[in-house]
């Protein structure tokens, strides 16, 4: 990214008050614990509230000049970091299975491509998956330092081996993953985490887990490359890093603490990087709304490719 690139994003910081925000891994403002207008797949809708979803409102976004690091300049106030998830004490899910060697050691030439382990996870990581998951979302970093990934949704076999679906090109935090996040800090966050809800401003494209539609997923402005953020919450999957499962993925509750940040979301890609979260372009977004089941408990392994190999 050019260091002399200015994108225009309207920020609020989230001790402001006012209209609600959740720009990549900063979710919107607290709404209880009452689910919005959602759609399951069977028809079934609960009421609620209206959220209003802006990437922005208090101060411009600008990209600096030199190493393009963002800065956050609001009218007459003092420069501020943009708020989202860091590198410590994240809590992954409990370990329950896995305690196989390291993921790159089978290879097998069976014709389904099936596997014994799923490449790229080290022992560390497969022993944070339950022993009940039987879909696994890898989000595969390029970099420390990237922002580019690699997203793969792994499901388990009857006999017990693992098989990947497409490769998908994806992106993640502005400034690449850490694995004690803390809000503002635009990494995304290392670790294993439950995938237990969907929503988005479109309708239901036909996802098992439960679905929130509400037109409070919205955002506006610009991303870190300029381009249009418009869209990218018709699609999204909470990512239970410091939230609470079972909730639409607009409920801001923060079981960990504000400080760790979190509304971290796989969401439509708008070509670029995020905040926090983990985009996919629509089409693919759609395809793993529509993959993952409850019953298998999935989980996403999230990580850049050397810290999933430990």
């Amino acid at each position: 990214m050019s260091g002399s690139h200015r994108a225009t994003t309207q920020h609020r910081p989230a001790d402001v008050p006012g209209p609600r925000s959740s720009a990549d891994g900063q979710g919107p403002r607290p709404r209880g614990h009452r689910r919005k207008a959602k759609q399951r797949r069977g028809g079934k809708a609960l009421m609620g509230g209206t959220a209003v979803l802006l990437a922005a409102a208090a101060g411009w976004f600008t990209v600096g000049q030199g190493r393009g690091v963002p800065s956050f300049a609001s009218a007459g106030a003092p420069e501020r970091p943009e708020a989202d998830v860091t590198h410590a004490d994240i809590a992954p899910l409990s370990a329950g299975g896995h305690t196989e060697g390291p993921a790159a050691a089978d290879r097998s030439d069976r014709n389904d491509g099936a596997v014994a382990v799923i490449p790229g996870l080290g022992p560390s990581f497969l022993a944070k998956i339950p022993a009940e998951t039987n879909q696994v979302v890898v989000a595969s970093g390029k970099g420390a330092d990237s922002a580019d990934t690699t997203v793969t949704l792994w499901t388990r076999t009857p006999d017990g081996r693992w098989k990947p679906g497409q490769a998908w090109a994806a992106h993640n935090g502005y400034k690449g993953w850490s694995a004690q996040k803390r809000s503002g800090d635009l990494h995304s966050p290392i670790g294993v985490f439950g995938l237990t809800d969907a929503g988005g401003r479109e309708a239901d494209p036909g996802s098992k887990l439960p679905y929130d539609k509400d037109p409070g997923f919205v955002v506006g402005g610009k991303g870190f490359n300029g381009e249009p953020l418009a869209g990218s919450f018709d699609y999204v999957v909470a990512i239970n890093y410091n939230r609470v499962a079972g909730r639409s993925p607009l409920d801001t509750a923060a079981p960990e603490g504000k400080a760790k940040g979190g509304g971290v979301w796989l969401h439509v890609d708008h070509g670029g990087p995020t905040h926090a979260c983990i985009s996919l372009p629509e089409a693919n977004m759609i395809e793993l709304i529509r993959a993952l089941d409850p019953a298998a408990h999935p989980v996403i392994a999230m990580g850049d490719a050397a810290a999933l190999a430990t």
